[in-house]
């Protein structure tokens, strides 16, 4: 189950890096813009500053899972190191978890967003949970 979830934690690291680049690199190319749902290339330079910086917060996110994944991986099981990650991974990958949860009760049009951004997040926390408390 370890292996499991430090493979979820990395997959949703890496999606929310694609995320951060959408909203903090491309943000004002059509495809991008058009993707999330705006009407025109006026909204998408209106919304820039607001996508910037949400784009960040998602490196970050995925920046602590990252770390976690790599504290985890060669650890042994209950040292400083191996505490360290677990912690990143969950408080990283379940802050994921909670902002997929907000975004799908922002409206039914952003349920399927919700659920490609929470499922990897979800299986890491579920996942990581269970070999925690079985080991």
């Amino acid at each position: 189950m370890i292996l499991a979830s430090l493979l979820f934690a990395f997959l949703a690291a890496v999606l929310h890096v694609y995320i951060f680049t959408m909203e903090s690199v491309t943000w004002t190319r059509p495809a991008t813009w058009k993707r999330f749902g705006l009407a025109s290339q006026a909204d998408a330079e209106t919304t820039k500053p607001l996508a910037y910086n949400q784009g960040f917060y998602n490196l970050f996110l995925a920046i602590g899972a990252f770390i976690g994944v790599g504290c985890v991986a060669p650890g042994a099981s209950g040292s400083a190191q191996d505490v360290v990650g677990w912690t990143l991974i969950f408080s990283c990958c379940g802050s994921m978890l909670l902002a997929a949860a907000v975004l799908a009760l922002s409206g039914r049009k952003y349920l399927r967003a919700a659920v490609l951004q929470g499922s990897t997040p979800l299986l890491a926390v579920v996942l990581g949970a269970l070999a925690v408390t079985a080991g």
